[in-house]
This record gives C-alpha cells, sequence and structure tokens, in this order.
C-alpha cells in the first residue's frame, strides 16, 4: 500500500515536468497580436496549436525592439508572431507559416484602387496606423505623403471627411469588415484587389532551447489540422477561409460549421498567397468531405448561414468600424 500511495503521488508530478513552457514576446499589430483586452487573431492560433502540444505559453507584449532585445538576451524564447530573415534564422527555428500580413489600399466609394505600389500614388495622402509594422518602403516612400493615426476608425473617419485620399488596411480585418459589415464596406469604399505587402508570419523559438524542433514539428502538424477541423473560422471569426487542407496542392474553400449559405461565397479569406498552390474558389471543404464546385455540395448544406452565426461577434467589437 505505501509503494502504491507513493506512485500516486509521483503521477503529477512527472505530467508537470514533461509538459513544456514558453515564453513569447510580440509588439503590437491589431487584428493580429494585442494585448489581452483586444483581439490578437495570431496569438490566439498560436497559443491553441501550442496547447494541442501539450506546451503552456506565456504571453508578452511589447515594443518589437524589446522583443528582439529579450529573445537575444535569453528573456524569451521566441515570438508567436515574427517575419524570417537570413540573420535571424541563424538563432531562431522557425516554424511554417500560419497567416501573413498582406496590407490593401482603401479609398472612398468610386476611387481608383488598382494601384500595385506606392510610386503610382504620387503626391497621395495615405493614412497608416502609429507604430505598426508597415515595411521600410512605406515610411521612406517620397511619392506619397503619409499620415499616421490611432487607430483604423481615426484614419476611417479622416478618409471618409476628405482629410486623407487612402488608407492601408490588412487584407485580414477587411475580410471581416466583409463578413459583419458588408453594406457599409459596399456603400463607402473601395477595396483594392494586390496587396502592396504581403509577410509570412511565422512562431519562432530559440534554436538553444530544449526540444525546440519538436515543439516546432508539433506546432507545424496541429497548425494543418486546425486549418481543417474550422478552428481557423472560429479563431478568425470567418465563414469561409482558404486553405489547402488535404495537401494536394489545390486549395479548398473550408466552411466553419454545416450552414453553407444559400448561394456560393463571394467572400472568403486567403490564408497563405505565397505558397505556390492552383487557386480554385469551386471548390468545398465542408464537415471532412471535399466537393468539386458548389452545384454538388448536398442540399442539407445550403442553408442560411445568417441562421447559423453562432460566433461571439460581442468580442470582436473593436474591430468594427463606424460609418
Amino acid at each position: 500500500m505505501k509503494n502504491f500511495l507513493l506512485v500516486l503521488l509521483t503521477i503529477p508530478s512527472i505530467f508537470l515536468y514533461s509538459q513544456q513552457h514558453i515564453k513569447l514576446a510580440s509588439d503590437i499589430y491589431p487584428p493580429f497580436t494585442d494585448v489581452d483586452s483586444e483581439k490578437g487573431f495570431a496569438l490566439e492560433l498560436v497559443k491553441e496549436a501550442l496547447k494541442r502540444g501539450d506546451v503552456q505559453t506565456e504571453q508578452t507584449i511589447t515594443g518589437f525592439s524589446k522583443v528582439m532585445d529579450g529573445i537575444n538576451t535569453g528573456i524569451y524564447d521566441g515570438s508567436a508572431a515574427l517575419w524570417k530573415t537570413e540573420d535571424r534564422e541563424n538563432y531562431l527555428l522557425y516554424s511554417e507559416p500560419y497567416l501573413e500580413n498582406r496590407l490593401v489600399l482603401v479609398g472612398r466609394k468610386g476611387s481608383d484602387v488598382s494601384a500595385k505600389s506606392l510610386s503610382e500614388l504620387k503626391d497621395k495622402r495615405i493614412a497608416i496606423i502609429s507604430g505598426y509594422a508597415y515595411g521600410t518602403s512605406v515610411y521612406t516612400s517620397l511619392d506619397v505623403i503619409i499620415i499616421p493615426g490611432k487607430s483604423h476608425q481615426e484614419n476611417l473617419e479622416k478618409l471618409l471627411t476628405f482629410k486623407t485620399d487612402y488608407m492601408l488596411v490588412d487584407e485580414l480585418l477587411i475580410s471581416y469588415l466583409l463578413n459583419y459589415q458588408m453594406n457599409d464596406i459596399s456603400r463607402f469604399l473601395e477595396i483594392g484587389k494586390e496587396a502592396f505587402m504581403v509577410q509570412p508570419l511565422h512562431l519562432a523559438i530559440l534554436k538553444d532551447k530544449p526540444d525546440t524542433r519538436k515543439i516546432i514539428e508539433d506546432f507545424n502538424s496541429n497548425i494543418k489540422n486546425m486549418m481543417a477541423d474550422g478552428t481557423y473560422n472560429k479563431i478568425l471569426e470567418l465563414n469561409w477561409i482558404q486553405s489547402d487542407v488535404d495537401g494536394d496542392g489545390v486549395h479548398e474553400l473550408v466552411l466553419l460549421g454545416d450552414k453553407a449559405g444559400t448561394e456560393a461565397p463571394a467572400n472568403y479569406y486567403r490564408l497563405m498567397t505565397k505558397t505556390a498552390m492552383t487557386e480554385n474558389s469551386e471548390r468545398y471543404y465542408i464537415n471532412g468531405e471535399v466537393y468539386e464546385g458548389w452545384q454538388v455540395v448536398p442540399a442539407r448544406y445550403k442553408t442560411d448561414i445568417i441562421k447559423a452565426a453562432n460566433m461571439n461577434t460581442t468580442s470582436t467589437s473593436g474591430l468594427k468600424l463606424k460609418f
């Protein structure tokens, strides 16, 4: 009996010892990374994927220079949302990309948003968010007039009152607004179809941390499962996402739940654009099955998607814009 009790007492400590714990740091870049009180899609995806690999995370939000200094000095083990550079690859092990930063041009209704570079917008006033990691080309461009703002709401108000000509917005936020504020978007705004900037996001962990390679491998596997099982849709709060869920090199449109709507989806969010895959917006992945074309999607799924809304939109009220 004494030996049996000893075994019971040691079981919790064994599990506690085997569970990994990593400290991650990121800067503020809504809607991908933000403080706990705000929505941070990338942080939530990473947390869930690591949790499935039995890895606990501690997230810190701070300035980007402090993020990198903290990683280099060992205060943090890595970052949940980092761009890949040759220098960083010397000491960080990167996951496969799991999201992308994609900036698109937004103008007032009727505006020309076909520009593919800032050089095509000479002397135009472009609203951006102060402190965002837009890349050096945005800040150093002599062709445009950069007007910083504190929020997308502030920039929208400047746009609609003719204080700016355009604003740069991440495509993920645009997809969210198209999902929840289609009427406002259609009435007031023009959305560019070409991204000005595309930067894949990765989980990156210090190479010298024990079990880093296994953590990253498990993370990659869990991310792929999350793209297929509806977790991505739920966290991003979008009905449809586009991803290669079966690994055959062709994109599928992945549905949240089993209510596909009465018509083929007009709006969906592409998880990856830099991955070499065959574009196909007529391939649907619903409840674990692939359907080649809207016409072969079973009628039982073609239910009004509004009635099927099961997402907590109040939690993301900060992402909604007032027109």
